[in-house]
């Protein structure tokens, strides 16, 4: 259960309201998700987030599809399960298949065994890896 009301339409500030309208422009979808409409409630915080995440998610040196499997990695590193569910869901319209979903599991689970052993043993970082 949310710890804010969800805002509806007609219940946001004109901020608000010009963020989601960007939203759904650069998503060419009506449907704003509960994220987005749980941070309403501070608009600066909505604009802030929004405009960050469109910067840091656009194509670039990365590929969209890349980016948005980091994001569910990072996000069950997190135990953030709605980012789970939401990024899934993205990566999947973005061309993730399910072996590629499959193989990017297999690498968190491998990534969250090797970093509780070696956080466990306090092994050094090897002087080759450091910069």
């Amino acid at each position: 259960m949310a710890t804010v009301r969800l805002l509806s339409d007609a219940e946001l500030s004109a901020e608000a309201a010009e963020v989601f309208a960007d939203i759904r422009a650069v998503r060419g979808t009506d449907y704003i998700n509960n994220f987005w409409r749980a941070l309403a409630h501070d608009p600066v915080t909505l604009r802030a987030t929004w405009e960050r995440l469109k910067v840091v998610m656009a194509p670039g040196a990365l590929d969209p599809l890349v980016k948005e499997m980091i994001y569910v990695a990072v996000s069950t590193a997190n135990g953030c399960s709605y980012c789970i569910h939401s990024h899934t869901a993205a990566a999947k319209a973005k061309g993730m298949t399910p072996e590629m979903q499959g193989e990017m599991l297999a690498v968190i689970g491998m990534a969250m065994q090797t970093n509780g052993l070696v956080t466990g043993l306090q092994v050094p970082v090897d002087e080759v890896f450091e910069a």
